[in-house]
């Protein structure tokens, strides 16, 4: 039977759980919360292909709060403390004020709840990628060409001799194909400007970052370890961003644990 991608990822968790000491609470944590989001999405495929074309955040996210009772548990139960002290407060509102905050972390506002979220939103938003009529994407986007949301990570894929670079979307995981020397924020081409770091331990994620706007993002080189989850590796790999922050750099998008 074929693993799926939700299958994939929590197995890779628990891999670098294993290899990375340093990672390894962020990692099981993250694991559990991979599983929560692998149940919602296959409730979701039951239901059949998405009626609507267009992307309904606010839907979806009404269809999941049934689910959050079971995330905060799980964030109180075992996830960090910033995090379960969130979890605990966000469980003393009533439902009409836990769906307003919410709907707020959606909106960008800052809340203190765009974990509990994007948790919960991106199977949904995911699912309708993966439904979605294909996007042709024109151009070097800086946004997903499926929802406009700014991209997690980049990813660098084997091509020919080579590799090609996709940026990974933050919240539907989409993928999509963008230039090797670009900066995903300001459009800087200069490739002085835009320096790569790595670390000895892991040579197969990298620091992307930019001189000229000072953001960041990190890259994952299938190239390099084809066996790598990048949602996953993204996360697993902490030690760069503290880097990459005490450098002056700030990145794109923090990942879903706020790294």
């Amino acid at each position: 039977m074929k693993k799926s991608q939700w299958d994939k990822r929590v197995e890779r968790a628990a891999r670098l759980a294993e290899r990375f000491a340093y990672a390894r609470e962020v990692l099981t944590f993250y694991g559990d919360v991979l599983k929560l989001q692998q149940n919602i999405f296959d409730e979701i495929v039951l239901q059949g292909p998405p009626a609507e074309e267009q992307f309904l955040e606010q839907s979806w996210l009404h269809d999941a709060s049934p689910h959050l009772t079971g995330l905060l548990s799980l964030v109180e139960q075992r996830g960090p403390a910033t995090l379960a002290e969130q979890a605990s407060a966000l469980r003393g509102q009533s439902a009409p004020e836990q769906a307003a905050m919410l709907q707020s972390a959606l909106r960008g506002e800052v809340t203190g709840h765009s974990f509990f979220a994007r948790a919960l939103l991106q199977p949904y938003a995911e699912w309708f990628a993966v439904n979605a009529a294909a996007i042709v994407c024109q151009g070097d986007s800086f946004v997903c060409p499926t929802c406009k949301s700014r991209p997690q990570a980049a990813v660098l894929r084997p091509e020919g001799d080579g590799g090609k670079r996709f940026l990974l979307c933050s919240l539907c995981l989409t993928e999509w194909g963008f230039r090797r020397i670009l900066c995903p924020v300001c459009g800087e081409e200069n490739h002085r400007q835009l320096p790569r770091y790595t670390a000895e331990d892991v040579d197969s994620v990298r620091v992307e970052a930019c001189d000229a706007c000072h953001f960041y993002l990190k890259s994952v080189d299938m190239t390099v370890d084809g066996l790598a989850v990048p949602l996953v590796d993204e996360v697993a790999t902490v030690p760069l961003d503290l880097w990459a922050g005490e450098h002056g750099y700030k990145k794109i998008v923090p990942n879903l644990l706020g790294f």
